[in-house]
């Protein structure tokens, strides 16, 4: 907690400092930047501040996603009608003729969804908005077919040997996988640290039980690190 106090300091510290900046400039105030997030809270919770309904917290983030996407789809009317036009796509490093490949026009569902986030994460992300007009699988098991699928099409890949099309079918894979974490309710990022921390546990357990053989791990063949593999597995799960 100690630690999160100072860390809260220093976003404080960002959010006065743009602030003053933006207030030397003309722009806006801290009080204006204060009274913005307390009128996006009230107007995203109608079910608290108005008369609108909100039986659980699924209806809560359907409610909240409704308001924010009509509130995009305002400010871009607005600025149709003031004539401030969006970049063009030759700007946003898109060829001068769009075709289906290019990323859709804002304001779009997916906007907002931070391009710095880990892959995994922001794949789940971009999954839940896109849920929220019912664009996604009902039952977990689909989403295992479309994996299976994506196994296939890597296989072919392979084949053919074609790096391009290995790393998107590879790519592929991983989206579903990420799909499937949030259907199962478990975050791909958390399971995959779990399983990296695993496999620094075990392999630390072939190399210390190699330097008391006082052998070097270079000259072990697969099959005795393998062999030492497992009995790491078998030493972790009697200790469980």
């Amino acid at each position: 907690m100690v630690d999160l106090c100072e860390e809260l300091g220093d976003l404080l510290l960002q959010v006065v400092f743009h602030a003053q900046m933006a207030s030397e400039g003309g722009h806006f105030a801290f009080g204006d930047v204060v009274e913005a997030i307390a009128s996006k809270l009230i107007r995203r919770h109608p079910h608290v501040f108005g008369e609108g309904e909100a039986r659980n917290p699924a209806e809560v983030a359907e409610v909240w996603a409704a308001i924010k996407a009509q509130e995009k789809a305002d400010k871009a009317r607005l600025k149709a009608e003031k004539g401030v036009e969006a970049p063009s796509p030759s700007l946003l490093g898109h060829s001068p003729s769009p075709s289906l490949l290019d990323y859709p026009p804002s304001p779009s569902l997916l906007d907002g969804v931070p391009i710095s986030l880990p892959g995994l994460t922001k794949a789940v992300m971009l999954q839940k908005k896109a849920s929220t007009v019912g664009f996604d699988w009902n039952d977990p098991k689909a989403v295992l077919t479309k994996f299976r699928e994506e196994i296939q099409e890597l296989e072919e890949a392979f084949d053919e040997k074609n790096v391009s099309a290995i790393q998107d079918e590879m790519g592929d894979m991983l989206f579903v996988m990420a799909n499937l974490a949030r259907h199962a309710g478990v975050d791909p990022e958390v399971a995959v640290e779990s399983t990296n921390a695993k496999f620094r546990r075990r392999f630390a357990h072939i190399e210390a039980r190699m330097k008391a053989q006082g052998r070097d791990l270079a000259n072990a063949s697969l099959e005795e690190m393998d062999a030492l593999w497992d009995e790491a597995k078998v030493l972790e799960k009697a200790a469980q």
